[in-house]
């Protein structure tokens, strides 16, 4: 695995303010922001202006960042996903498939529009694991 455990924060609306904030806080560099409407995947209309990924860092310090467009309830105020930069194809595919034993796929294990092979997986305790392995 290629360095640390990322947190990805999850907001409503909020990620690009947050990105902001914890930016200056931190004393963190924006590495990148995506809006979903950039972005060649399926999203709602009104999610167009919403983030998509937003990558901050300084050193070994990071966050990662998006909006989500699923509808707020009062049980899913903000998330957390856990996300692991896997060295290569054989890496990525061996935590995708010991997570989802007992697991749930939230997203299969697939190639990506930002370069990236990526999965997301609830393991079976119920944390959720976003795998990425970057293509060469």
């Amino acid at each position: 695995m290629k360095g640390c455990i990322i947190p990805y924060l999850t907001f409503h609306g909020e990620a690009r303010e947050a990105a902001g904030f914890y930016a200056d806080l931190f004393g963190l560099t924006n590495l990148g922001i995506q809006r979903y409407g950039d972005a060649d995947f399926p999203s709602p209309p009104e999610a167009a202006d919403l983030v998509i990924h937003c990558h901050l860092q300084k050193g070994d310090f990071q966050l990662m960042l998006a909006d989500s467009t699923e509808e707020r309830t009062q049980d899913m105020q903000h998330g957390l996903s856990l996300t692991v930069q896997c060295e290569d194809d054989g890496e990525i595919q061996r935590l995708y498939d010991g997570l989802l034993a007992e697991g749930t796929m939230l997203m299969e294990l697939q190639e990506t529009f930002w370069g990236a092979k990526y999965a997301k997986v609830r393991d079976k305790y119920g944390f959720i694991w976003d795998l990425s392995a970057e293509k060469e």
